[in-house]
């Protein structure tokens, strides 16, 4: 099979597209022919060798990737043979994703809804999940005018068209006119980009008081964005800017505002993320919600990496073996 391996830390560059020895899935385990795999900002970090938290870098040689969709083309020992030609999507691969045959745990497969296609899947069943997650901490009604962050990415464009859906205004903020005009095509009442002097103040001529603001951006942008809402709700779940922004209690209590940690939510969720998951794959296939996907080939997982990096992607990366 193939597979992108990294041998030393440093540059997108570094990823290379070589042909290895296929994984073999052990007991309890199955080999997936993968169609899709996500590509995840955190494995671009990773890639240089930078720590994430709890998480040290990885050690080498290593193939990136835990979360791909394909077709159940093998089982190993304990595992019923009627998984076989399965279409599934799992995010916990142990042999590496970033490659044409992927093993994980039998037990942590979600089954494909009908008619949902492989890029979708993938899409959905990490950032369709996230997104449904942070709509449990601030849900949206008619009468709310919603600011979406970084609203032309993975899960900025579920919540504008979550926010378009139910009847709310809807404001979304992007860096860029191509990246703006995706936004206001998703259904966005205003798209506004917020690389240019005095997005705020076009956003409140023009949309009135914010009461919910869904910031994936942080740093500066996410404090101006905080600086829209008089009362309401802040819910942080992105860094894209390269920091967090969690405002101090001091201003949020002068602001009447509820500020609410979207991942810290998720990770403690009670039960877990397996409901989300396949909540956000009916609402994929049914037509609720439609995922953005931008597809490389699994030979260019450099490209895929360098452009993540560059902020120079719209929705889901995905790499296609």
């Amino acid at each position: 099979m193939h597979a992108i391996k990294l041998y030393s830390y440093g540059p997108a560059e570094n990823l290379r597209y070589e042909s290895v020895p296929d994984p073999l899935p052990g007991p309890g385990e199955i080999r997936i022919a993968v169609h899709a795999v996500g590509v995840h900002f955190i494995e671009t970090l990773f890639r240089r060798g930078i720590p994430i938290g709890p998480h040290p870098a990885p050690d080498l040689p290593t193939t990136f990737g835990q979360q791909v969709a394909g077709v159940v083309e093998s089982v190993g020992e304990g595992v019923g043979s009627d998984l076989l030609g399965s279409r599934v999507v799992t995010s916990e691969v142990t042999s590496g994703g970033y490659a044409s045959l992927a093993v994980a745990p039998a037990a942590g497969l979600t089954m494909l809804p009908d008619g949902l296609e492989y890029g979708a899947a993938v899409a959905m069943h990490s950032t369709g999940a996230t997104t449904l997650g942070l709509l449990e901490l601030a849900p949206v009604t008619a009468s709310d005018v919603v600011l979406v962050m970084a609203a032309a990415g993975g899960i900025g464009t579920l919540l504008v068209q979550h926010a378009h859906r139910v009847g709310a205004t809807v404001v979304g903020a992007a860096g860029g006119p191509a990246k703006t005009a995706r936004v206001r095509s998703l259904g966005a009442d205003l798209a506004v980009d917020y690389s240019t002097p005095g997005w705020t103040d076009v956003v409140r001529e023009s949309a009135g008081d914010v009461t919910i603001v869904f910031d994936g951006v942080g740093g500066e942008l996410g404090r101006s964005a905080f600086e829209l809402l008089e009362g309401g709700r802040q819910v942080v779940f992105g860094q894209a800017s390269g920091e967090w922004f969690h405002p101090e209690e001091a201003e949020l209590k002068a602001r009447g505002v509820t500020s609410c940690d979207g991942i810290g939510y998720l990770l403690g969720r009670q039960g877990g993320m397996d409901d989300l998951r396949d909540r956000a794959l009916e609402a994929a296939a049914s037509g609720e919600l439609t995922p953005a996907v931008q597809s490389f080939p699994l030979e260019r997982a450099a490209a895929a990496h360098a452009a993540l990096e560059s902020r120079n992607t719209m929705g889901k990366v995905i790499l296609i073996p």
